[in-house]
């Protein structure tokens, strides 16, 4: 205790973190990376496979409703009316000539290492022979990209086919860049926060896929082989709404196919608590595909206070398209983010650099490009008009349809192998369970193990998660409400913290003050809001304050080590449970705030 109230945290994070991997997975990215690192991998969460299916399918998804039906539609024209009068702009279907508002024009200034160029290149998904007298610095360890001109001229010139073979899998953004003419399909493995299992993908395929994945990640980024990986401990920080199972099988696939030493849990958002040195906060978590909110109090998640809103960062992409084709800025190419991934790609680096909230009409000139089928990309230059609308969308979610990736069908229980969705915040966490008797000591599930040991545990009532269709100001205000104290209540508005990668949006924290406090009803004595400054990046607030929880509670009972685990599963008459890896004793809290 002394040590740690004396030591300089970066001393700390320097002996401890070396051999501490946080592991912070989401929808659409992962970020991963050694706690001693000061920012980690920030990589798409997904895998390209090689197939020979016929026909093929490019991407490997749900895709159960790729059609906004006519309700929908009028619901999402009235959303911006109601938006366009509040930013006063003109309404949908108004004339801008007629309007008496002044036009705004010109470029925006991006804050996003200064890259604004939106063309990408069509990977390279060839492995060559290394004793080939052809030399192509090509490797499955090591993408390459190039456009597809070029490679289709040396493929054909310089190669010849008894050299060349597909590559069995590509990951991270370079599966989100290969042209759909090549024979592979795309799998993301979660999706809108679960294991993203339908009937054309199984829990199998995706357990597969997340092992893939983060393996690669761990060869090839952090250079850790798999002989080594017993040196380390893994600090997986995951988001609220995975359930307890999906996290039963995280584990298992972190300590028995990953081979980790030891692992512990910990929740997303009170690790960004820690991410940003604070104690107490409303952490109001905006990712691609899903928006928490959770309040936490003194170092402790309050789980009454969870929200979970369906809607994040892409559905503000897919609105920018849908506003620009509206307003017919948008150039007459094929843009297709179901089949084209590397069209989502283009549109979120559009989102990125010129999207903000403020009044009055936003227009920017831009470079939009297509990628069609067997050529390079084209390029468009192009007027992008309303360019505040689609991120107020966050506070009218009925603007952003959920047109093209609904949530996992949670409820189809035939689908899934487990009922157990309990949130990973609940009581059932004190369970005590004892091992199957007729499950040998050497025996114990993984990825393609189809005997799992928890089927003897028991199995809880299905309880829907708190999900709401509601806009963000109505959520936090009703999550911080929830907590019943008007002295916590008064410190939670006056503490609402923004992560995640949507936080970085222009002129979001002067919006959401004032939107919060417009949504706090009359008869409540609160009539301050503030959104805090951020002291690190939003987007990597969370896997920062893993690493400092990690280094901080390194050695602690919560952590789960990889013998016990696969011979005992649950802490067979131990007195250690899950539940303590959310709560921080007194000896971190009083390090970070001393």
């Amino acid at each position: 205790m002394e040590y740690l109230k004396s030591v300089v945290p970066s001393q700390l994070i320097s002996e401890r973190g070396s051999n501490l991997v946080v592991i912070n997975p989401g929808s659409a990215n992962i970020r991963i990376g050694l706690a001693s690192q000061d920012a980690p991998f920030n990589i798409p969460h997904c895998i390209a496979r090689y197939t020979n299916q016929v026909p093929k399918r490019s991407v490997q998804d749900q895709m159960l409703n790729s059609q906004v039906t006519t309700a929908q539609h009028m619901e999402r024209e009235r959303a911006y009316d109601v938006i366009a009068s509040l930013i006063k702009i003109p309404f949908l279907d108004e004339e801008v000539a007629n309007n008496s508002f002044p036009r705004k024009m010109g470029r925006i200034d991006g804050h996003h290492n200064g890259k604004r160029d939106t063309v990408f290149t069509w990977t390279d998904v060839h492995e060559r022979d290394p004793t080939s007298s052809v030399t192509v610095e090509s490797s499955s360890s090591k993408d390459v990209s190039q456009s597809l001109d070029q490679h289709v001229e040396t493929d054909s010139k310089e190669l010849s086919p008894s050299v060349i073979k597909y590559r069995q899998f590509i990951c991270g953004e370079d599966a989100l860049k290969i042209s759909p003419i090549e024979p592979y399909c795309l799998h993301r493995p979660i999706r809108r926060g679960h294991f993203n299992i339908s009937q054309h993908y199984s829990m199998q395929q995706v357990l597969e896929d997340l092992h893939a994945i983060w393996d690669w990640i761990l060869i090839e980024k952090l250079h850790i082989p798999l002989s080594e990986r017993n040196l380390y401990s893994a600090i997986l920080v995951v988001p609220e709404t995975f359930d307890n199972r999906e996290i039963k099988d995280m584990l298992t696939m972190v300590l028995q196919d990953l081979r980790f030493g030891s692992a512990v849990v910990h929740q997303e958002g009170l690790a960004a608590v820690f991410g940003n040195g604070l104690s107490s906060a409303c952490v109001v978590n905006m990712g691609a595909q899903v928006t928490t909110i959770i309040c936490v109090e003194d170092g402790v998640a309050l789980p009454a206070t969870a929200k979970t809103l369906p809607f994040g960062g892409e559905d503000v992409s897919r609105c920018l398209l849908w506003t620009q084709r509206h307003h017919q800025t948008w150039p007459p190419i094929r843009t297709d983010i179901l089949s084209k991934p590397v069209d989502l790609l283009m549109l979120n680096r559009l989102k990125e650099f010129y999207c903000e909230i403020k009044e009055g009409e936003v227009d920017a000139v831009a470079v939009v490009h297509s990628y069609e089928e067997g050529t390079p990309a084209g390029s468009h230059k192009t007027r992008l008009t309303a360019l505040n609308v689609p991120p107020m969308g966050l506070f009218f979610p009925m603007l952003l349809v959920p047109d093209v990736y609904p949530p996992p069908p949670r409820a189809c229980d035939d689908i899934f192998r487990f009922h157990d969705h309990e949130d990973m915040l609940e009581e059932t966490w004190h369970t005590e369970y004892s091992r199957r008797p007729d499950l040998p000591d050497n025996v114990y599930p993984g990825v393609n193990v189809n005997f799992p040991m928890w089927d003897s545990y028991p199995v809880y009532a299905t309880k829907p998660k708190k999900e709401e269709n509601v806009g963000l100001a109505e959520a936090i205000t009703s999550s911080i409400l929830s907590t019943g104290r008007i002295d916590l209540q008064r410190k939670l508005f006056l503490s609402i913290q923004l992560v995640g990668g949507v936080a970085l949006t222009r002129g979001l924290v002067p919006a959401m003050e004032e939107r919060v406090l417009h949504a706090i009803p009359c008869n409540e004595a609160i009539d301050t809001v503030e959104v805090l400054q951020s002291r690190t990046n939003p987007s990597f607030a969370s896997w920062k304050g893993g690493a400092i929880i990690g280094v901080l509670d390194f050695g602690r009972d919560a952590w789960i080590h990889r013998e016990d685990w696969i011979n005992s599963g649950i802490f067979v008459a131990s007195g250690r449970k899950y539940k303590d890896s959310y709560y921080l004793q007194a000896q971190a809290m009083c390090y970070m705030n001393s």
